[in-house]
């Protein structure tokens, strides 16, 4: 992993590792855990970097590997010290900032690259959903050694699944089969198909202010947002890049 190189205080540079996710810890302010891989993913391991911000800079707080790239990771909303990352090889690690040495836990069920993990913030239930390039989506108790059920519908792989921030046992996925979907874990099946951009769907996020409104990003370089009340029509259309939006996010 090496030192911080380059870039002044606010930088800290990870050497051959390419960034995939970055997440701010519910708990502890200036705390951001980073998953990342080597060859950009394709090849090589990977790596969990917990940094931490202090008045001398960015420092490298705990690192962990695993034996394939990590392209996600999601914080515990219920203990302080443990992260659930996702990996190329189609398993979730869970990790504890604690102890030096882990994965704790491994869950082994996606047949291909697992893209997506996100923890519940609805405090209703501690319940986290993996997607996959298996074209499936995963519900996971962290207390359960096994999935708790799988979601199949998407006609291409997920890149993104993220649980509603309003509404318990909700949450969306973003495929490259061009759809934006909600699913209920209360009931099988889809809840709501969006056609929502004629292009891979790589992201997708929830605005925290209020709960019809979702917001994707795809290869075609727009952000779209949608109110799941009328789905006929984006309620606005960002354009502006000038490459494949990879990852969005609401503040």
């Amino acid at each position: 992993m090496g030192t911080a190189g380059g870039g002044g205080a606010g930088a800290l540079r990870l050497p051959g590792l390419h960034g995939y996710a970055a997440e701010f810890s519910p708990y502890w302010p200036g705390r951001v855990a980073c998953a990342a891989a080597q060859y950009y993913g394709i090849a090589g391991c990977g790596t969990l970097a917990v940094l931490e911000q202090n008045e001398t800079g960015i420092v490298l707080l705990r690192s962990f590997d695993w034996n394939d790239g990590l392209f996600d990771v999601t914080w515990s909303e219920n203990n302080e010290h443990v992260l659930i990352t996702s990996s190329g090889d189609g398993s979730l690690q869970i990790w504890d900032t604690a102890k030096t040495k882990g994965p704790l836990q491994v869950y082994k069920e996606h047949t291909q690259e697992a893209y997506s993990v996100d923890w519940s913030q609805t405090r209703g239930e501690q319940l986290v959903v993996s997607g996959s390039w298996d074209q499936t989506a995963k519900l996971w108790d962290p207390a359960v050694g096994k999935s708790l059920c799988t979601f199949k519908g998407h006609e291409g792989v997920i890149y993104s699944t993220i649980w509603s921030p309003h509404i318990p046992g909700c949450f969306a996925s973003a495929s490259g089969d061009q759809t934006l979907r909600v699913w209920d874990v209360k009931a099988p099946g889809v809840k709501l198909v969006i056609p929502a951009h004629q292009a891979e769907i790589l992201s997708c996020d929830w605005c925290k202010y209020d709960e019809n409104l979702l917001v994707t990003g795809a290869v075609d370089c727009s952000l779209k947002g949608w109110d799941l009340r009328n789905i006929r029509h984006p309620v606005f259309i960002l354009l502006g890049h000038t490459y494949a939006i990879r990852r969005v996010k609401v503040s």
